[in-house]
C-alpha cells in the first residue's frame, strides 16, 4: 500500500511531462508532412525536378 503513495504521483508526473513533450513536438512543426519524407528518400540524388532541368538546358548554340 505504501508503494502506491510514490507511484501514483510519479504517474502523474510522467503523464504531465510525455504530454508536455507531444505539445512541443506538435506546435514545432514535427507532425506537419508525413508524406514528403517518404518521397524524397524514393527520388534520386540526380533527378531534378522537371522546372529545374528546363532551366538547366544548354541552349542551341547560335541562338541567344
Amino acid at each position: 500500500m505504501e508503494s502506491l503513495y510514490i507511484l501514483i504521483p510519479l504517474s502523474v508526473v510522467l503523464v504531465f511531462v510525455i504530454g508536455l513533450i507531444f505539445w512541443w513536438s506538435v506546435r514545432s512543426g514535427q507532425y506537419d508532412d508525413m508524406e514528403g519524407p517518404a518521397y524524397r528518400l524514393l527520388m534520386d540524388d540526380r533527378d531534378k525536378p522537371r522546372e529545374q532541368a528546363t532551366l538547366d538546358r544548354p541552349k542551341a548554340p547560335g541562338k541567344d
